[in-house]
């Protein structure tokens, strides 16, 4: 493994080693939140669960989203993907997701690549997504964070 992978594994280990942590992940799988729900929501103090999003941040498993005087909180498009590569990497595993990681537009406003799928998100059929970026619910690329004034 080079240098830059064992350190991207082990603050993904790192980040995914408390329990609270794992909770807050699972949470933001479901629905993004901010701080202070996720806090009522765990039972732990919004300085608590910030420490714990600044972690996992760190580890590139959440994402940010200011929304006016908040910032909410989602799972980063590829974080299963990123933690599928890092424990199949452990055993020695090859990803066959290095060519799909490679294809996906990673969130950008238009879809870039495979090449068929270029235009607008919104343009993409369902079968065009799921190629792109897999099962999701939504279009990942046409989900506009709000940017309160």
């Amino acid at each position: 493994m080079k240098k830059k992978e064992v350190q991207d594994t082990t603050k993904i280990f790192r980040a995914l080693a408390v329990e609270k942590r794992r909770e807050i992940v699972q949470i933001l799988a479901e629905r993004t939140l901010c701080v202070g729900a996720l806090s009522n929501l765990l039972g732990i103090s919004a300085g608590a669960v910030s420490q714990h999003l600044r972690i996992l941040k760190d580890a590139g498993l959440v994402e940010a989203d200011r929304r006016g005087y908040f910032i909410h909180y989602s799972i980063a498009p590829d974080a299963a993907e990123r933690c599928r590569i890092t424990v199949n990497s452990l055993f020695g595993v090859k990803s066959k997701s290095k060519k799909r990681r490679q294809e996906m537009c990673h969130g950008k406003q238009k879809c870039e690549r495979p090449k068929e799928l270029k235009g607008k998100a919104e343009a993409c059929s369902p079968e065009q997504v799921k190629k792109c970026h897999g099962d999701v619910k939504e279009h990942p690329c046409s989900v506009k964070p709000n940017k309160s004034k």
